[in-house]
């Protein structure tokens, strides 16, 4: 089992190669709980897997070194393996699903190494580079199944305790679990009464289901654009420490993921990828079950597309009640837009779009669907207006909030 000498050694290890990220406070994120974040998504690459991979590489033999390296990674794992081999002089061959954002494909590619896309999920890539490990004599650096590597995740559990020795729990984003293995091994030794949250996407709840079975269990999809969590099956090894050590396993929606990234990136002026985010969406829809604790979350990652970061902004925007669309049955006659648009105006709401529709079959000849898109303040707004308008007599056939 892993032990607390190794993380020891692998943070003595990092001290030069890693930075010890920020851990920030962030009174907007919580009402009910001190929050801090843990701030991994300025970690150089921009994920805390740079800790882990440049850790196990450092630990290689000559012989290994030798033979080249090869690994498997949604992105932030091929990104860390890439700088660390690079930096070692090192040839790094990476297996990447094809679904990979662009951004971590090609940032992996600038690190130094030589990318291989392989089509479907993680796991379809994990399976391809053990092929070609097996074919190649390659040197294989897991992404989180690996003794080293979750020594080197570890290490922010040491920093976290040293800038926040009174911490009364620690939330976690959970794939393979790697990440969570390290922190809670650190801290349930040397504090064990700080609380351990581990948390998964809805769609990709592996670890969760593992645990809630008491046995290791396998999905045969997943379906998260938290791409960086998204993995069918636990690991060996972090499925036990995880079992030992941590006290929760909790999940989070898409639009409660959508949502804390928007929160994040206004509140506290961070960027967030998906799998970044889901502690922070644990501690905003209330699933961590503490009041007036100090809290830290793990924000594991910043690489998010920015093809995707429009539509997970417009997710965001619609879980919240700051962007509703509404579809509104009009008689199709002059003044009808003056008065919906009057209400609105008068509720403090700002539209943005408008369609106008009168030729769906379904509906009589002189009448039409009105659907407009709006920007408001929250949900309480957006209710208000929705009242307003039925109270004026206006027949709301259709609205998404």
């Amino acid at each position: 089992m892993l032990t607390l000498d190794r993380i020891y050694h692998a943070a003595f290890t990092l001290k030069d190669a890693v930075r010890k990220t920020d851990l920030i406070l962030a009174p907007a994120l919580s009402m009910e709980n001190q929050i801090y974040l843990k701030t991994e998504n300025l970690q150089m690459t921009g994920s805390f897997k740079v800790r882990g991979a440049y850790y196990k590489i450092s630990q290689l033999s000559e012989e290994e070194k030798a033979k080249g390296i090869i690994a498997c990674s949604a992105g932030n794992h091929a990104q860390g393996v890439a700088l660390a081999a690079s930096k070692n002089g090192i040839p790094s061959l990476i297996c990447m699903p094809d679904g990979a954002p662009i951004s971590k494909v090609e940032a992996t590619k600038s690190f130094g190494a030589e990318v291989c896309l392989v089509s479907d999920t993680y796991d379809d890539a994990y399976n391809r580079a053990v092929e070609l490990q097996k074919e190649k004599g390659y040197t294989f650096i897991h992404p989180f199944d690996d003794e080293a590597v979750i020594a080197g995740q570890g290490t922010i559990g040491l920093e976290i305790l040293d800038q926040l020795d009174d911490v009364d729990a620690i939330v976690i984003p959970v794939g393979g679990g790697g990440l969570i293995s390290g922190i809670a091994a650190v801290i349930k030794q040397l504090k064990p009464e700080c609380q351990i949250y581990g948390v998964q996407a809805a769609g990709a709840p592996s670890m969760y289901q593992s645990i809630k079975a008491q046995e290791k269990r396998a999905l045969e999809t997943v379906d998260t654009f938290a791409d960086g969590i998204a993995v069918k099956v636990p690991g060996d090894q972090t499925y036990e420490l995880v079992s030992k050590y941590v006290d929760e396993m909790l999940t989070v929606t898409e639009d409660e993921i959508a949502a804390a990234i928007l929160t994040l990136m206004e509140k506290q002026k961070l960027v967030a990828e998906g799998a970044g985010a889901v502690p922070v969406a644990a501690v905003m829809f209330g699933k961590i079950p503490l009041r007036g604790k100090k809290v830290v979350c793990v924000v594991s990652g910043g690489n998010i597309d920015v093809n995707i970061l429009n539509r997970v902004i417009t997710r965001g925007l619609i879980m919240s009640g700051r962007r509703i669309t509404l579809t509104i049955a009009l008689m199709d006659k002059p003044g009808q837009l003056v008065g919906v648009s009057n209400i609105i105006s008068r509720c403090g709401g700002n539209v943005v779009a408008v369609h106008h529709d009168n030729s769906d079959p379904n509906m009589s000849i002189n009448s039409c669907f009105l659907k407009i898109v709006m920007e408001t303040r929250d949900n309480d707004q957006a209710e208000m207006i929705k009242r307003q308008l039925a109270e004026a007599g206006f027949n709301l056939v259709g609205e998404r909030v």
